[in-house]
């Protein structure tokens, strides 16, 4: 662990950061070493006196540092035994084989699903819009963008896009968008997904509630009717630490239980 405090606290003590308070640099460089992995879920913190010593501060600085870093949920304190990292939430898995929404996928887990809605409304396309989904300059698209949460972690940023045709109204859906597709006789039945790995900007961790450079799962979707008419361009931003996507393979020409081919 030594070598671990030693690097965690490096910058704060040979490269101070002119006109930011300490603490606040201390902080960051405590969430700058969860988020890279340096420590990790129930890994314990160095005493305040050896903190202190490492980053060349005073133990107020250090007190202050992490008493805000426990209020923000980052690390938690056990008396008689110390400070540690608070552990992640639990790890959701789905699977990509599987066209479902996100209340779907939680109800079939027994979690309660809430969203914070960040737009809901109808707009000009953007240049990538009209690709996805096949519109002109002059046709509305319906932005609909949430922080998706369960049991009250968020987990999840959903920035879908529709034609107004197919969404006319995105101030009016419910907790579900799927539901209200369906309503309309509009729910996808297929979908293309690409998934690719990134690190948090500072606005979509603050908005999922980890530290900024946390790693993370961007998905792009396009989905589509049984006609083949593209319904659905959606860019999500999904916790790496908290979810995990599942897809069954088989072998080429492998034949199921019914006796078909695979």
């Amino acid at each position: 662990m030594a070598d671990v405090a030693g690097e965690m606290f490096r910058k704060v003590r040979e490269a101070p950061e002119k006109g930011a308070p300490l603490y606040l640099q201390l902080k960051k460089s405590i969430e700058d070493a969860i988020g890279s992995g340096l420590i990790g879920p129930g890994d314990a913190l160095p005493s305040a006196r050896d903190i202190a010593m490492r980053a060349d501060v005073s133990r107020v600085t250090v007190r202050k540092a992490v008493q805000n870093l426990v209020r923000g949920g980052v690390l938690v304190q056990r008396h008689g035994s110390g400070t540690f990292v608070a552990p992640r939430p639990g790890r959701v898995e789905q699977s990509l084989s599987r066209l479902t929404s996100f209340t779907e996928d939680m109800a079939r887990r027994g979690m309660s699903v809430q969203s914070t809605w960040l737009d809901r409304g109808l707009y000009a396309p953007s240049p990538d819009e009209m690709m996805a989904l096949g519109l002109s300059a002059n046709e509305p698209v319906a932005r609909v963008s949430r922080i998706r949460m369960a049991d009250g972690t968020p987990l999840a940023i959903e920035r879908a896009s529709l034609s107004a045709v197919m969404l006319p109204d995105p101030a009016g859906i419910g907790e579900s968008l799927y539901a209200a597709l369906e309503k309309s006789g509009q729910r996808p039945v297929r979908a293309v997904q690409r998934i690719s790995a990134a690190n948090l900007g500072a606005a979509d961790a603050t908005l999922l509630d980890v530290p900024a450079g946390s790693a993370s799962l961007n998905i792009e979707r396009i989905s589509y009717l049984a006609s083949g008419k593209v319904v659905e361009f959606t860019r999500s931003v999904y916790r790496a630490d908290a979810y995990d996507f599942v897809v069954e393979l088989r072998l080429a020409g492998a034949v199921d239980e019914g006796g078909s081919a695979a």
